[in-house]
């Protein structure tokens, strides 16, 4: 008796229908998140208010720019020399020339008395003294250096400067790339980590993470719409930038958003690592300020030199990952340089990436694994 032989369904048909409906149920949590993050308008208004207000903040009320300088000369003649530096400061939006006087101590006792805060001393032997009030040293040295960059080319100078990349010396270029660092890392690593921690308090992650979609699929899914959100703030970033603070994107705009797409990659890693140490969004939260606030605004460069710390902070600083995308930033946006000079910040940035993403994944619960 021979047994009827029934046909058997070809495997990959099979494959491809499974294949087929997982990524539809992707598309569909991902949809779900999306909804859920633009259903919520305060969070719209943090991610979307605050590039803008920080923007400008940054770029007109909170700037190291030097301008309107109360400035003295202490000369005993009007000579084509002293005319010629008059006109100088006076044609610059940097220095207002207040008064003349003829003692270097009257020059002083007015910027004792707070009328002045430089003054600028005029010599029989064809030699300029500046005096500058240095209670503030970085304003104080501010100053000095402008005002010798706007006397350097005077007849009779023996200095010749002139500085390259931003002639106007303007702190917006500074401030830019140093807010895309931080806000980049901030939304991306703060948000992930709290909409995962989020599931966590209400006990929907165990419900998602037996669903029919690979549970890591589900942790992706939470994360697109960030990429995406920040995406969004970082063209919002460059298009404020540029037509707003007239800031110049001299560098490849290809480069640049290719750089910061590994940059945001890096962040959602480390907020998907914070969402597996926190169980509640306050925690999440607090670390996410503890571990990247902090550490973003004091040691990445944004306001201070790294060069210029104590070697203990300077190796602090080599681990801080914003540190490395402001500076490719800086050489991208402002000096235009090619991908080839900023090559070691993004070999830096993507061994961050691998090893986050891999210590992240490797603390995730069990059933995250294939």
């Amino acid at each position: 008796m021979c047994l009827p032989i029934w046909p058997v369904r070809p495997p990959v048909v099979t494959v491809e229908r499974l294949d087929f409906r997982e990524m539809k149920q992707f598309i569909a949590f991902v949809i779900k998140e999306t909804k859920h993050i633009l259903r919520d308008k305060r969070t719209m208004l943090i991610l979307f208010g605050m590039p803008v207000v920080m923007m400008l903040l940054f770029g007109f009320a909170i700037t190291t720019d030097v301008k309107n300088v109360r400035t003295v000369l202490v000369t005993s003649e009007m000579s084509p020399r002293t005319q010629q530096a008059v006109e100088r400061l006076a044609q610059s939006e940097y220095f207002i020339i207040t008064q003349t006087v003829n003692t270097p101590q009257e020059a002083e006792r007015l910027i004792r008395s707070q009328q002045a805060d430089m003054a600028l001393v005029f010599t029989q032997n064809r030699v300029m003294q500046m005096m500058v009030d240095g209670s503030d040293p970085n304003m104080a040295t501010q100053w000095t250096n402008y005002a010798q960059g706007v006397l350097a080319n005077m007849q009779g100078s023996m200095v010749n400067s002139k500085m390259l990349h931003n002639p106007q010396m303007r702190s917006a270029y500074n401030f830019v790339p140093a807010i895309m660092g931080m806000l980049l890392m901030l939304i991306c690593a703060m948000m992930t980590s709290i909409s995962i921690v989020r599931e966590k308090e209400k006990g929907t992650m165990e419900i998602l993470l037996v669903s029919p979609v690979k549970p890591l699929m589900v942790i992706i899914a939470k994360a697109v719409p960030y990429l995406v959100l920040a995406f969004a703030i970082l063209i919002t970033i460059l298009l404020m930038a540029r037509f707003v603070l007239g800031v110049p994107l001299a560098g490849s705009l290809f480069w640049i958003l290719a750089v910061s797409t590994l940059y945001i990659l890096l962040a959602l890693s480390l907020g998907l690592l914070i969402s597996n140490v926190a169980q509640t969004q306050l925690v999440a939260l607090l670390m996410s300020a503890m571990v990247l606030l902090m550490p973003v605004v004091m040691l990445s460069g944004m306001l201070f030199p790294v060069e210029s710390m104590p070697q203990v902070l300077q190796w602090l600083a080599a681990v801080v990952p914003p540190r490395y995308y402001i500076e490719a930033m800086r050489k991208l946006m402002i000096m235009g340089v090619g991908f080839g000079e900023v090559a070691r910040e993004v070999a830096v940035l993507a061994g961050m990436t691998v090893v986050l993403l891999a210590i992240a994944l490797k603390k995730f619960d069990v059933r995250l694994r294939w």
